[in-house]
């Protein structure tokens, strides 16, 4: 997978090679929690940030997070007509503190499934 850095961590253009959501905190561990329960433990690309808000991200494929509402407590990474964002990746070993992979991609088209995950966001933060 191309957009895995080598080393360290690298910002990654969102809704090129996916989109991301991005839940901070405790809210954000037990989500990816729930989401590893859920799905039999491979809820598709997950990563963790270790400092400040201590953000978690979830990697979905491009284009699922523009037009769609999300609960508050969640923000959205896309791209689209004057908007781009970027999502911090870790490379998938070496030192890329302050993130890491809380579960790592397993194939080249498998993203969290954007259904799925909103469903789980929507019961936890509601």
């Amino acid at each position: 997978m191309s957009w895995i850095p080598l080393s360290g961590f690298h910002l990654r253009k969102a809704g090129v090679q996916f989109d991301a959501i991005r839940v901070d905190g405790e809210d954000g561990r037990r989500l990816a929690d729930w989401m590893e329960v859920l799905t039999g433990g491979d809820p598709g690309p997950v990563v963790m940030e270790d400092n400040g808000r201590r953000g978690v991200y979830f990697l979905l494929p491009p284009g699922t997070t523009a037009h769609r509402p999300w609960p508050r407590g969640v923000t959205r990474f896309n791209s689209g007509p004057a908007h781009v964002s970027y999502v911090p990746v870790p490379a998938l070993t070496g030192k890329t503190w302050p993130l890491s992979w809380r579960c790592l991609p397993s194939g080249p088209d498998r993203f969290v499934h954007p259904l799925l995950l909103r469903s789980a966001v929507r019961e936890l933060l509601s």
